[in-house]
């Protein structure tokens, strides 16, 4: 349905009388309800996590029934911090990041990571620490010189996070955009940026899992040449797609090294199946979320304050209960289970890509998401196509996407990505879909459902265009 559709549907006047709870229930059932998407559907098979685990349903509802404050301990969260503090540690465990014992864990500079709403939070505050770092101080006296808080970034498939995070810490929008080879840092370009910008990185982002094909870093090899480098500059992984590996002994190769970097963002509503929204900024050194805390006679200085190492955030809620239940629910083998099938599910879905003569894929799937074009009648995935194929792949491939979204049956993610394989021509920009495998209700017979819809869609698509 057209947004303008919905949108003078929904942009009405506040009635003057009022309405019963079961009067406005009712609203929500037959006007909005309709209108929402349904990521736990098998034919939503584009983008994000279900949100469906009954365990952290039943958090997400007694966390806002319980009205717990996170922002301190005594009075206003006096079991909730403890909660988080738990699950925090169950995720740092995760990327093998020691915690002390729990007799040593005395307050919250003990703990080493906090929740936040999303993973863009979490990456704003680690590209804090990482000014901090970078010119201590800054947090009081404001940044004096934007041009020694570069941060280097792989080039076309970042996350905008880091960049939004730049300008709202003062930085300025100081990107240096390094190369990449399927979908990871050429370490020969990474090398030789930081030896160009000498003194002027304050930190380098890897991604375990980039936002587009999922992609994991060769973390270890980036964090060793970045420590040869310069051993100042603060390593920052995003990990809010990699987290998954990390469930599984058999996958969690894959972020080998990852505990080498000083702050690591994970998004578990990414991947757990939990309600939007729930992040988690975790970090190396329990000691430095110092560098950017928070003194207000509004926030008590208590031990076990979350609100003192919060930036960005006052109140709020029991978001971490959610994590905490479902982690419960699923304990390590469940977890494990639950990455092992998504891996799978993902390599199927790619196996079916691979042996349809029209679809070319365009990533290694590391994790769940296989991204793929439909190639237009006459234009072969050979490697060399020129300026008016690529332009043609696009077109079909906006087209499809354009009538996904206006049917509404099925749903596949469309973005914009270099192409890193080479499978059209390297470095070209295209404009795929993306599979993800997250839903276990999704089954092969959706796969080729799904593939089969493309193909009537593509034949009407080229029609049309014809």
């Amino acid at each position: 349905m057209a947004a303008t559709v919905i949108r003078d549907r929904l942009l009405t006047d506040l009635p003057d009388a009022p309405m019963s709870p079961e009067a406005v229930l009712a609203e929500f059932e037959s006007t909005l309800l309709p209108l929402c998407k349904n990521e736990a559907s098998p034919r939503f098979m584009g983008f994000g996590d279900t949100g469906d685990d009954q365990c952290a349903l039943m958090g997400t509802l007694l966390a806002d029934l319980t009205q717990q404050n996170m922002i301190n301990q005594s009075f206003d969260s006096p079991s909730a911090t403890f909660v988080e503090i738990a699950t925090v540690r169950w995720l740092r465990e995760l990327l093998g990041y020691d915690n002390p014992a729990v007799a040593q864990v005395c307050s919250v500079w003990d703990v080493g990571g906090f929740i936040t709403p999303g993973g863009t939070t979490s990456n704003s505050v680690a590209m804090m620490l990482a000014r901090e770092n970078a010119a201590p101080d800054t947090m009081r006296t404001g940044v004096r010189d934007p041009s020694r808080c570069a941060v280097v970034v792989p080039a076309a498939i970042g996350h905008y996070s880091v960049k939004a995070a730049l300008t709202w810490i003062g930085c300025g929008a100081n990107l240096i955009e390094v190369a990449t080879n399927g979908f990871r840092y050429d370490l020969a370009a990474l090398t030789e940026a930081l030896r160009e910008h000498e003194g002027s990185v304050m930190a380098v982002v890897a991604y375990a899992g980039d936002s587009r094909t999922q992609t994991v870093e060769n973390l270890r090899a980036v964090a060793d040449l970045v420590r040869d480098s310069d051993p100042g500059i603060w390593l920052h992984a995003d990990a809010c797609w990699g987290l998954l590996a990390t469930f599984s002994p058999r996958l969690s190769g894959l972020v080998d090294g990852i505990a080498e970097f000083d702050s690591v963002t994970v998004d578990p509503h990414k991947i757990m199946a939990i309600p939007y929204g729930l992040s988690a900024l975790l970090v190396r050194d329990p000691s430095v979320l110092r560098l950017v805390s928070t003194y207000s006679d509004l926030i008590m200085q208590e031990d076990f304050a979350f609100g003192q190492v919060t930036p960005f955030i006052g109140t709020k809620g029991w978001l971490s209960l959610k994590l905490w239940m479902m982690m419960l629910g699923h304990g390590r083998a469940g977890l494990a289970a639950l990455a092992e099938r998504r891996v799978a599910a993902a390599a199927r879905f790619a196996g079916l890509v691979d042996a349809h003569p029209r679809l070319v894929r365009i990533n290694e799937p590391d994790l769940a998401a296989v991204a793929f074009a439909y190639l237009p009648v006459g234009i072969a995935a050979d490697g060399v196509a020129d300026d008016p194929a690529i332009a043609r792949v696009n077109a079909l491939n906006v087209a499809i996407h354009d009538r996904i979204i206006d049917q509404g049956q099925w749903h596949l993610h469309q973005f914009t990505v270099p192409d890193d394989l080479g499978r059209l021509r390297r470095g070209a920009i295209l404009q795929p879909l993306r599979f993800m495998a997250n839903n276990p209700k999704v089954t092969e017979d959706h796969m080729r459902a799904v593939l089969a819809y493309l193909d009537d869609l593509a034949a009407e698509a080229e029609g049309i265009q014809q």
